[in-house]
């Protein structure tokens, strides 16, 4: 890697950093890197991963995005992304969430997979991933991005960790042959009204898809997955924007329900 590539990733973390200190959204950072150059974004990701550790924050899981195909093609890739998840992400289910915690929130509903195994491994199967997973549950993942006016890219969204924000559990777990997470429907509804609705299927095809692209794709980049990591394994429908107030629940037919409860200020 260039000294001056060295310089514009730094540069882009420490834009993206700021913005989450500040509480401020930034302009976007693809201007500092090279058009499609994913591997400096994950660079950028990774500075600041560096520097959340080294604050004291618990590495709990990874998310992953871009699970959608339309999105992928709308940016331009052929392959979902990810993000780190961290404990301070974690919210309760139906817990009052403070809007000053995440910036410009979005919402999705997606399956949590919870390892109870290490997958360390680059050349996985699904029976590996079948065997690692110790429980579901249902989630809501608060997306949130520090660039201004979500105006992002492929470069800015893995930079930005994936766009991350928080996420909420449900609180009864699921294990794994107790549902059908490729067939289920998933509903949420908002004040009682459907706002997004989708199936397991929109998700690569399968939830279970996607966990194992990750999985392998962690291991081939050394920080393979450990037991009691959290996957948030992508959105099951459409993603909808959060304003003051808002009480979202969702419901994932066979794994329960989740609500995500948001502050009026």
């Amino acid at each position: 890697m260039s000294q001056s590539n060295e310089v514009s990733i730094q540069k882009a973390a420490d834009q993206l950093f700021h913005a989450g200190q500040d509480k401020t959204p930034c302009t976007p950072i693809r201007t500092l890197l090279a058009d499609g150059d994913l591997e400096a974004a994950y660079a950028v990701q990774a500075l600041n991963t560096k520097r959340a550790l080294a604050a004291g924050r618990r590495l709990v899981g990874r998310k992953i995005g871009l699970t959608s195909l339309a999105v992928q093609k709308q940016l331009g890739v052929s392959q979902p992304d990810y993000g780190m998840l961290f404990a301070d992400m974690a919210r309760g289910d139906a817990e009052d969430i403070s809007l000053l915690d995440v910036l410009q929130p979005k919402v999705e509903a997606e399956i949590a997979f919870i390892l109870g195994r290490a997958l360390p491994h680059e050349q996985l199967t699904a029976a590996d991933l079948f065997r690692a997973i110790e429980y579901a549950a249902p989630a809501i993942e608060i997306v949130g991005s520090r660039v201004a006016n979500w105006d992002i890219r492929i470069t800015d969204t893995i930079a930005d960790n994936a766009s991350s924000g928080l996420y909420v559990l449900g609180s009864r777990p699921v294990k794994l042959s107790d549902f059908d997470p490729r067939l289920c429907g998933m509903v949420m509804e908002k004040a009682g009204e459907p706002v997004s609705v989708g199936a397991g299927a929109a998700c690569l095809g399968s939830p279970l898809n996607a966990a194992l692209w990750l999985a392998k794709i962690m291991a081939k980049v050394g920080q393979p997955l450990s037991a009691g990591d959290t996957i948030l394994s992508g959105a099951l429908g459409p993603m909808v924007a959060v304003q003051p107030g808002d009480v979202f629940d969702v419901r994932i037919e066979g794994l329960g329900a989740v609500r995500a409860a948001f502050s009026k200020e």
